[in-house]
């Protein structure tokens, strides 16, 4: 007998998950879709037979159970939510789902209403990752850019603070000349002669 085998025995085996991550989103979409849907359906029907309890005053749900219709997707309608589920990047699944079950929370769908919401947020969330994938491609642009600097306002302009031409106060008094427009306390800047 093994002695390591039995060293081992409360690890858990290591699985790894061999689906890809837009598997997965589209996975947990649609389960998300599929159970909203029954749930639309189950509010749907509550609400029915509260209007029909108003209506005839008696309440005969307990004797007998309605067959229960299920509201099922198209074949081409759940082709393309799976197109658009696949689109998502797994950090924008868990809000899309949020914000589905915020709109249903509002506005209480009919079940065939339920997929055309579902999509409305898939395409808010696509329109969310194209804005943000734009304001990354123009931070990184910014980034990578060279920038200007001082070295290159050196080269094109000579600062001479005791350049020989400048005036002093003594000297526009004793002339009574008007003082330049320039600042007194301002160094002379140049440009470099071409030789």
């Amino acid at each position: 007998m093994s002695l390591i085998s039995w060293l081992r025995w409360n690890e858990a085996p290591s699985r790894l998950s061999t689906r890809s991550p837009a598997e997965m989103v589209l996975e947990t979409l649609m389960m998300e879709l599929t159970g909203q849907m029954r749930e639309a359906e189950r509010q749907q029907r509550e609400r029915s037979n509260a209007v029909r309890k108003v209506c005839t005053g008696v309440d005969y749900s307990w004797l007998a159970s309605t067959p229960r219709s299920t509201y099922d997707l198209s074949p081409i309608e759940r082709l393309q939510l799976e197109d658009v589920c696949v689109k998502i990047h797994p950090s924008y699944c868990g809000p899309a789902i949020l914000r589905f079950r915020q709109l249903l929370a509002e506005q209480e769908p009919e079940v065939q209403e339920v997929s055309q919401l579902f999509r409305s947020v898939l395409q808010e969330v696509l329109e969310r990752m194209k804005q943000e994938e734009e304001a990354h491609k123009l931070t990184r642009q910014w980034s990578l850019r060279p920038r200007g600097s001082l070295a290159t306002f050196k080269t094109r302009a000579r600062i001479s603070p005791f350049a020989s031409d400048i005036r002093t106060i003594s000297e526009d008094v004793e002339r009574d000349t008007p003082p330049p427009l320039r600042s007194w306390s301002m160094p002379e800047f140049r440009a470099p002669k071409a030789d």
